[in-house]
């Protein structure tokens, strides 16, 4: 999966089975996810035209779901939890069909999931929407316009992901806190240029913590120099044993550690990347040794 910002459109792209019940949704397989912002007040008598020529304009082709906001993408929260990668985008300024308001979740997952556990992904996914919005005093429980996608990629390795499971709990706790921290940044309680990058961390007992390149007193921690524009590999886990290697986990099988690579800090290999946000680990390689 590599996910990258096109002015005002997120695009999410891998191999995909996938759920979705936003603009011309439904179940399948696809390559892309779209979350695409469009004017405020904007009124599309046809959505699934708008989300298509947006997807033709980036030369994506049809194979896609996509969702629709209001939200500008510098207001996305991207929160990673393990084998979970999710993106959501929250306003909430009224929630009736006369006033605007939409909260965006889309759920990548790494580790496949079955038909059944992306539909109970809906269910937690709403459940922990609702709870977010309690913990921030609202009276309403959603919008008219709110929409989840849920895809995963690879073998099935979740049937369930009910709030208990080990899926669920993972969505729960990303939703919940993903949600507040994007109606934060909308509703201007955190001022916010670029989009929000969040990390479950198991230091210190485990919570969400929120990576900032701006004065970060690590650095740099590779090597003088150094670019952070990325939150985290976009590679990862890319499995090339020049670059990491596998080990086992604290709490069972196998995690892949890659702590001495540099190949997504070096300046020629992050300008290309952020150029050609699908180059392939052997490009990126190629374009380090060049330097």
């Amino acid at each position: 999966m590599r996910y990258y910002l096109r002015e005002s459109t997120l695009v999410i792209r891998g191999d995909f089975n996938a759920l979705s019940s936003g603009v011309g949704g439904g179940s399948g397989r696809v390559t892309t996810l779209l979350n695409h912002t469009v004017p405020f007040g904007y009124d599309a008598p046809e959505p699934e035209r708008t989300l298509g020529l947006v997807a033709a304009s980036l030369g994506l082709g049809n194979s896609f779901f996509g969702l629709m906001t209001a939200v500008p993408m510098q207001h996305l929260v991207v929160l990673r939890y393990d084998f979970l990668t999710l993106f959501i985008t929250a306003g909430t300024t009224h929630p009736t069909p006369e006033g605007p308001g939409t909260i965006n979740i889309i759920i990548t997952s790494t580790e496949g999931f079955s038909g059944s556990a992306l539909a109970g992904a809906f269910i937690t996914a709403t459940e922990a929407k609702v709870q977010a919005l309690r913990d921030r005093d609202r009276s309403y429980t959603g919008t008219t316009s709110d929409a989840i996608i849920v895809a995963s990629e690879g073998e099935v390795k979740h049937k369930y992901s009910g709030p208990v499971s080990e899926a669920g709990s993972r969505i729960m706790s990303a939703v919940r806190h993903g949600v507040a921290v994007a109606l934060d940044r909308y509703e201007g309680r955190v001022l916010s240029d670029k989009p929000a990058f969040i990390i479950y961390s198991r230091f210190n007992g485990g919570g969400w913590v929120e990576w900032s390149p701006v004065n970060c007193p690590y650095y740099p921690c590779h090597f003088k120099g150094q670019r952070c524009d990325l939150c985290y590999c976009p590679l990862y886990p890319c499995g090339d044993e020049s670059l990491g290697s596998w080990v086992q986990s604290s709490s069972g099988g196998r995690v892949w550690a890659c702590t001495e690579c540099t190949l997504n800090h070096e300046p020629e290999v992050v300008r290309h990347l952020k150029r050609n946000p699908e180059a392939a680990l052997s490009e990126l390689k190629a374009v380090s040794k060049r330097k």
